[in-house]
Order: structure tokens, then sequence, then C-alpha cells
């Protein structure tokens, strides 16, 4: 295929050459109603491409095939038999695949570590979790993916799923053994899909981890917002074999996703394609080289102890991306919250993913000498000045079993139950009706339907007071938890 091309900018050069007229939406007319104020911060640019797809990158019947050769592109670029694109984010595309793979009462594999996007979809679509648990790191207080050894064990006991959600890379950067669990789905008969939010960049260069599509995934979502060129909310489906109905796919989609996709978002999902196919590999190897040498840097300095590929050495991960810069920082005596704040106000730097434990900067193919230089100058800076930093109350960290709950009635059931506040130490015990996620990096202590203990009441508690952010809980101070009536 002819990846020189970018069907969708080319269609958005055309209509901004034509000086077409629009009498539909937006009402802003190409930012002729634009407030004058706002185009000094966004720019003229942004107006003048927000475009519809009917009736403005095409016409009203298609006929120009704008968005499919598009989407034809994508899907050659990485392997994929077919590519759809989402413009509502990977939040909502894990949803659409949930519901392409199993409907209401059904039973789906899901990694438990998952993203409160997949807690979401349990909700939406009533499916019954059967929670696959990731291998936790102890010393680190950190979970990494389950294993094929784990799916394996699940399905034994659940012979009746209708398919597996899993989970690689995590916030942190652990990749699972996709191919091994893909082999265990497909010995069973159901198929795998993959939250590959964090993968975008992984087709582009054989020395980063594996790819869902290369792995035999049938069905991988990927945001590439996050790890790739395209902006906010920019999403897309790949799919692979005949587990997964295409057209069921797409149906569910448009029962999910909205009816005013953004231009915005589909042209630069489309450049974004063909900046990769063309020097994707030469611009992730300078990233990779870039990574080395801040990761030679991070590893000299005192109180910052890094996460390398000792973890998969030591068989807790298949594989780990080292574009994520992971660094655990309580030798400094000072929490990863803590640590991003001080970074902002005093660096000016901005972490990704922080917890209680560590902080994570990203590298991508982005970076420069100037961006490379700045987060080492940063990190020296937070070393010398731990000290200074004011000292947070201890956070409780449960051990590693207290963290898998028991599953008292389906999220769904619960999440829409009669439901009342309760002090937070008169939940133990209680079911929870609320899903609770320290943010970042979003992955829910409590889902819908969870008996409470004891252990992560102390742990929300304690983490709220040292700084942890829960904005889905309906109380953001933990001080009382929403749970089922009796």
């Amino acid at each position: 295929m002819d990846h020189s091309r970018a069907p969708v900018l080319e269609a958005l050069q055309d209509f901004r050459s034509r000086g077409d007229v629009v009498y539909g939406p937006p009402g802003h007319k190409q930012g002729l109603g634009a407030d004058p104020r706002v185009l000094d911060v966004v720019g003229e640019g942004v107006f003048a491409s927000d475009v519809l797809s009917l009736n403005g990158l095409d016409d009203r019947r298609e006929s120009q095939g704008v968005l499919t050769q598009a989407e034809e592109l994508m899907a050659d670029a990485v392997g994929a038999e077919q590519t759809f694109f989402s413009t509502c984010g990977s939040s909502l595309s894990v949803k659409t695949a949930m519901l392409a793979v199993a409907g209401p009462g059904e039973k789906l594999l899901v990694s438990r570590n998952a993203h409160k996007s997949v807690i979401a979809g349990v909700i939406i679509n009533g499916v019954h979790p059967v929670w696959v648990h990731p291998k936790f790191d102890v010393e680190r207080h950190l979970a990494h993916p389950p294993e094929p050894d784990d799916v394996c064990r699940a399905l034994r006991e659940h012979p009746d799923v209708k398919g597996m959600l899993l989970i690689t890379p995590t916030d942190w950067g652990s990749c699972a053994d996709i191919r091994g669990i893909a082999a265990v789905c497909h010995d069973h008969g159901i198929p795998l899909i993959v939250d590959e939010a964090w993968g975008a960049h992984l087709p582009f260069h054989p020395d980063l981890p594996a790819w869902g599509m290369d792995a035999d995934a049938d069905l991988v979502v990927t945001s590439v917002h996050k790890m790739g060129g395209a902006i906010e909310q920019s999403s897309v489906f790949h799919l692979q074999g005949d587990r997964v109905s295409p057209e069921v796919l797409k149906q569910r989609e448009d029962l999910l996703g909205t009816t005013s996709s953004s231009s915005l978002v589909y042209a630069t999902l489309d450049g974004w394609r063909r900046h990769m196919v063309q020097h994707g590999h030469d611009l992730l190897e300078a990233a990779l080289h870039r990574t080395a040498r801040i990761r030679k840097a991070v590893t000299g300095l005192d109180g910052l102890r890094l996460m390398g590929e000792e973890v998969v050495e030591q068989g807790l991960t298949a594989e780990l991306d080292l574009m994520k810069i992971t660094i655990d920082v309580r030798e400094l005596g000072i929490s990863g919250m803590q640590a991003t704040e001080w970074l902002r106000a005093h660096c000016h730097v901005d972490i990704g993913s922080s917890d209680t434990c560590r902080i994570s900067a990203q590298i991508t193919h982005a970076d420069n000498d100037r961006t490379e230089n700045l987060l080492i100058d940063s990190l020296h800076r937070l070393v010398e000045d731990a000290g200074t930093i004011e000292n947070q109350p201890p956070v409780r960290l449960p051990e590693p079993r207290a963290l898998q709950l028991e599953q008292a009635m389906l999220p769904r059931d619960a999440f829409f139950a009669t439901a009342e506040h309760v002090p937070a130490s008169q939940a133990v015990g209680r079911v929870a009706a609320e899903t609770i996620s320290p943010y970042p990096p979003g992955v829910p202590v409590v889902a819908p339907g969870e008996v409470i203990t004891r252990e992560v009441v102390d742990y929300l508690t304690s983490g709220v007071a040292a700084g942890m952010l829960i904005p889905d809980a309906a109380d953001p101070t933990a001080e009382t938890l929403r749970v089922t009536a009796r």
C-alpha cells in the first residue's frame, strides 16, 4: 500500500483549499465565530480543521472512502487484518471490545489490574467478570501482568467464559507473555482481547516488547495519544482472525461511540501512521538510545531505584518496555506523589504516573536532548532537595493477598443497588457500591460488588492523608464509603 498517502489529511487539505462554506455543525464555522481570546491560546488552525466527516472530509454518501482508506493503511502498517479508528479514547474502545465478546450475564476473564474504564465496561454490559489476579511484586509493591498458568487455572475453573481481557503493558512498563496467554485462550476456543493502551509504538521497532497482533492476540485496543503522536482521545481497534466478528465490533462501537467524531483525531491518527511507517524505526532507535542514557544516569543517583531488566530475569514479568522510566523514590523518604508535585513546582517537569512508592516518566520519539537533560537534571535536584520536603504520614500498604477481595455481587448489580454512605471504619465487611481508584494510574483498589476489608480501608484512608487522589469515589476524602444497603 502507498504509505506516503494520508487520506484524512489530504481530504482536510482539500476542504480548506476549496473554501467550502458550511451550513451545519460545527457552529463556529471553521473559526469564524470563535472568541479571539480562544484563538490567541489554541490558534486558528484548530478551528479551521474541525470539520464533519459527512459533507466535510467526505460527501454525504462517503463515496470517497476517506476514513476507510485511512483505516486500511493503519491496518497494513501494523500487520492487522482490520483497523477501526475511535475518537473517544481507549476508555470507550475497551468497553466496545468487551461488548463484542461477552454480553449480559456471560463470563469474561479480566486482569484485575485493569484500568477503571474496564470496570466501567463490566458495569455497563452486565458481564460476569472472572478476575485473573496479576503477579504481585512484594518488594516493589507493584502488580505485573498475569501469566499463562494463571489464565489456564481460571479457565479450568470457568470453562464457560467467552473470552479474556489482558492489560499489557502496565502503567509501569511491565509486559505480559501475550503469545503464551493467546495460546491458552485459543486452546479453549476463546478470543484474547489486549488492552494495549500504552503500546502504540511497539509495532515499529524490533527491540521493543512484543506487540499484540504479532503475538496472536485477536483484538488489540491502543491509545495512540499515550506513546504515539496523535492528540488526546486518539484510539484504534486492531483485529485479526475470526474469533471476534468485525461486524459485531462495529455495531458495538456504534452503540457506545459518538456520532460527532473529531476530524482532528482522525487527521492526527492518519498522520502518525504515515510518520511511523516512513521514519518510525529511526525515531524509535534514537529514543531507545536516549532511554539508555537516562537509565544509566538515574542508576547512579542515591535514593532512586530504577526498575530494569532484573524484573524479567527474576521471572516477575515477561518483558519490560524500557521507555517507561519507573523509579522507586521511597529511599528518599518521600512518596511518588510528593516527588511529582515537587518536580512540577520546582523544575516545571510534569511526571506521567505516580503512586505512594514511585514515579514513571515516559520517553517517546518526541524527546530531544533538551528534554533528556532536563529530566536527568531535575532528578538530580530532587535527590539533593528531598530532605527539605515535608514528611507525610506513612501509607499503610496492604499485603498482596489483601488486595484480592471477595466478589460478593456482580459489579453491575452492586453499582445500581440501593446504597448508603457509612464511615470508612464501619465499611469493613460491607459490599462496595462504587469504584475506588487511586489516580493516576487509575487501577481500582475496590470495584463494585467486592467486600471491603480492614486492610483496604487502612490503605485508602492513610493514602488520602498522604496525598493520594481517588476522584471516582463518591467521597474523595475516604471518610465515608458507598456500600450496598442491608
